[in-house]
């Protein structure tokens, strides 16, 4: 899976926000260890930033 560059060139919102969110979603997966993460080789940021972008997950931040 490829890491969608043509999303990220257009994203307009917090970009710490979203390294944030494709990192936490990364380590996830990659303690998880699901199929789809086999199937895409183990690269669990492409997968994280794919399904970021594709809305299969979401993320907010809550405030302490």
């Amino acid at each position: 899976m490829i890491i969608p560059l043509h999303e990220l060139i257009n994203y307009n919102a917090n970009s710490y926000e979203l390294a944030v969110a494709i990192n936490r979603r990364a380590f996830q997966l990659a303690v998880l260890k699901t199929p789809e993460v086999e199937k895409n080789n183990g690269k669990v940021v492409s997968l994280s930033t794919s399904q970021l972008f594709e809305k299969q997950v979401e993320y907010r931040f809550v405030s302490s």
